[in-house]
């Protein structure tokens, strides 16, 4: 009788991750779009309600994961790497905007999936911010690094990634959308009026920081993409963890 419920148990708890994976991508897809929507529409809480969607895309995604129940040698990899992410954001931290957040995330994501990906980036985030400083900005921070592992995953598994230049293409292309999303949280929450002509102005005063953060992604990634991409998958391989 127990083995029974036991079966049943783990049965439900399968048929809840599937579901949860299917809910991952338009759960992330659903921030900018509520975003944007509320922006347009001039929700008077556009700031709230928003944060509370990627609350929710968070809890959803990092759900997700645990309800996968990987093992703890499985999950060490995603560990290694988010706690590499935090460290390098602290030890760069007299540099604005030069990070190996995002080239970490994208490395991540394209070796050990999307779920991996997704955690390293929010991790770092999360854990980094220890020394930075929690605050309202942190979800933000966890949501766009975290979508930047996931999308790099999507990316590798249709074998966009396989080029070098393309691989430095997404990652200063992820930097961009980095940027955008953060002031996408900068505007809602601090651009008073909102006017589009406001927003627009705010868009422009982060463009060159966001230009060095992607120039600095491309430099990480020139520098590490080979080696720790060839190194993460010779343990899986190593371990049986692919």
């Amino acid at each position: 009788m127990e083995g029974r419920y036991g079966s049943a148990s783990r049965k439900s708890l399968q048929g809840l991750s599937r579901f949860l994976r299917a809910l991952e991508l338009p759960a992330l897809c659903a921030v900018p779009i509520v975003l944007v929507v509320f922006l347009a529409s001039d929700v008077p809480a556009t700031a709230a309600l928003t944060l509370a969607c990627v609350m929710l895309a968070l809890v959803l995604m990092l759900g997700s994961l645990e309800l996968s129940r990987p093992a703890l040698r499985q999950i060490m990899p995603t560990v290694v790497c988010a706690a590499t992410a935090a460290a390098g954001r602290v030890f760069f931290a007299a540099f604005p905007d030069v990070k190996p957040v995002t080239a970490i995330c994208i490395i991540a994501g394209a070796v050990l999936g999307r779920r991996s990906g997704f955690a390293v980036g929010a991790l770092a985030a999360l854990s980094s911010n220890f020394f930075f400083g929690q605050g309202a900005w942190t979800p933000w921070q966890m949501y766009a690094w975290g979508l930047i592992g996931y999308l790099s995953a999507i990316l590798a598994e249709r074998g966009l990634l396989e080029s070098k230049r393309c691989v430095l293409v997404w990652g200063f292309t992820a930097a961009i959308l980095f940027g955008l999303i953060m002031d996408g949280m900068h505007i809602v929450g601090y651009v008073r009026p909102f006017t589009w002509q406001a927003s627009a102005a705010a868009l422009l005063a982060s463009l060159p920081l966001d230009v060095l953060h992607g120039a600095a992604t491309i430099a990480f990634l020139a520098l590490i993409w080979d080696p720790w991409r060839r190194q993460l998958k010779r343990i899986l391989a190593k371990y049986a963890l692919g």
